[in-house]
C-alpha cells in the first residue's frame, strides 16, 4: 500500500475534566483513531504501523475508534483487521461504524465482522462499560443511517452519571446537546484536509462562499457542493468544542483522500479523564 495522500503522524494530547468521575478512574487515559481509509492509497502501512506502536508504548486504559476503515470496497478490511489486532490497552478497543462503512452492499456486515474477530467491540446504538457503570461508554449508529436513534439509549442513562459517546459524524452534537455528554468523539471530517494559513481550513471558507455566493455561480466554485455535503457545522470540524453543557473533540483522521492534505496532518489523539 503506498499511501500517496500521507503524511507525518501528529499526536494531540487532551487532558478532559469530568465531572462526577469516580476518583478510582482520575487519570484514565484514551487513544482516539478515527478514518483509516485503509484503500491501498489513503493510508500507508508505514503510518499505520508507527500509529499503532506509539499507543501500545503509551499504555493507554483504552483505545476508541469512531469509524471509515475502509472507502468503498470492505476487502480491505481484512488486512486492517490483521494489524488492529496488534493494539494493546488495558480494558478493550471498542468501535462505532462510519458512513463509509456502511453505504456500499456488505460493507455493515464484512467490516463488523472483521473487527469482532480480533477482539474489537463494535457499539451500534449500544452502551459498554469497560470501566464498570461508574462510567459508560455509549456508540451510536452512524448520523447518515436509517438506524440513527440516540433517544433511546441516551434517556436510558442517569443524568448523574458520567458518559463518553462515540459517534462518527460531529454533527450529532447539536442533537445531543439536549443529554449530557461528558465528551463526545467524532472524526468524518478529515479536519477538513486543507488548511489555509491565516484564515483555517478551506472547507469553512467554501461554507463561507456557499452562503454568499448566488446559486447560479455557485457551480463554478471547485469542492463546494463536496464540502457543504460531508457536514453541516464546519466549525466542528476538528479540535476541542464546547456545545452548550457538552464537551466535542473532533480527530482529523489518519487516512485521506484526494485531493489530499495540507497544513491538517493525520491525528492520534491521546486523552487523559481527570476529576472536575
Amino acid at each position: 500500500m503506498s499511501g500517496i495522500f500521507s503524511q507525518t503522524l501528529s499526536i494531540e494530547r487532551l487532558t478532559v475534566a469530568i465531572a462526577d468521575l469516580s476518583p478510582s478512574l482520575n487519570g484514565i487515559k484514551l487513544a482516539q483513531l478515527s478514518d483509516l481509509h485503509y484503500d491501498g492509497e489513503s493510508l500507508s502501512e508505514e503510518l499505520l504501523s508507527d500509529t499503532i506502536e506509539f499507543i501500545n508504548q503509551e499504555k493507554v486504559d483504552l483505545v476508541l475508534l469512531t469509524g471509515d476503515y475502509i472507502t468503498e470496497d470492505y476487502k480491505p478490511i481484512y488486512e486492517l483487521a490483521k494489524r488492529l489486532k496488534y493494539l494493546q490497552s488495558s480494558r478493550g478497543i471498542y468501535a462505532v461504524l462510519g458512513n463509509h462503512d456502511i453505504f456500499y452492499p456488505q460493507a455493515r456486515k464484512k467490516v463488523t465482522e472483521a473487527l469482532i474477530s480480533v477482539g474489537i467491540e463494535v457499539l451500534w446504538n449500544a452502551i459498554a462499560t469497560p470501566f464498570g457503570e461508574e462510567l459508560p461508554l455509549v456508540g451510536l449508529a452512524d448520523y447518515w443511517s436509517r438506524e440513527f436513534n440516540p433517544y433511546p439509549i441516551m434517556s436510558s442513562l442517569n443524568p448523574n452519571t458520567p458518559r463518553i459517546v462515540l459517534s462518527h459524524n460531529p454533527d450529532t452534537a447539536a442533537i445531543l446537546q439536549q443529554w449530557r455528554v461528558d465528551l463526545q468523539l467524532s472524526g468524518h471530517t478529515h479536519g477538513g484536509q486543507v488548511i489555509i494559513p491565516g484564515f483555517g481550513p478551506a472547507p469553512i471558507i467554501l461554507q463561507y462562499l456557499r452562503r454568499h455566493t448566488p446559486k447560479v455561480l455557485q457551480k463554478f466554485i471547485p469542492y463546494l457542493k463536496e464540502c457543504s455535503s460531508v457536514v453541516k457545522y464546519w466549525e466542528w470540524g476538528m479540535g476541542l468544542h464546547q456545545v452548550k453543557g457538552n464537551l466535542l473533540y473532533v480527530n482529523r483522521g489518519l487516512g485521506t483522500y484526494f485531493p489530499g492534505r495540507l497544513f491538517c496532518p493525520p491525528e492520534l489523539t491521546l486523552i487523559q479523564l481527570v476529576m472536575k
